[in-house]
């Protein structure tokens, strides 16, 4: 609907260690609101009837996961569904894949390194690892 307000939400998915893709969801925002809260970093999904569209590399890896798929997946509040599945569900085949990083051990930066070489990456776009303490 024209003038009408959309929402979004996006995370990534992966089910083995070498595959992995993102999701996007638009929609009202009970519908968004919902989907972000039914599930949390770890969680065993399925998804059903996602729209399959092809990446647009130069503005959707800017500020998402590089994937290694040419695809992305696209939620639509009318057509597709998210289910969560319990711990004792969970193929414990995935259980391994919580801890892999999606992004190349090589391609990130430390604090430490950008402290030190700051000017030189004015401007760029980095990868950061670090860990979060406390959230407040």
């Amino acid at each position: 609907d024209i003038g009408s307000e959309r929402y979004t939400f996006s995370f990534t998915i992966r089910d083995s260690p070498a595959y992995f893709i993102n999701v996007s969801a638009w929609g009202k925002e009970e519908y968004v609101r919902s989907l972000s809260e039914s599930f949390r970093v770890g969680d065993c999904v399925t998804i059903e009837n996602p729209l399959v569209q092809s990446k647009e590399i130069e503005r959707e890896e800017k500020f998402n996961p590089v994937t290694p798929s040419g695809y992305k997946l696209l939620l639509s509040e009318n057509h597709s569904v998210v289910k969560t599945s319990s711990c004792y569900e969970m193929d414990t085949r995935l259980l391994s894949l919580l801890h892999l990083p999606v992004k190349d051990p090589q391609d990130y930066y430390s604090l430490g390194d950008i402290i030190a070489n700051g000017q030189s990456l004015d401007g760029r776009i980095l990868n950061v690892l670090a860990a979060v303490m406390s959230v407040s």
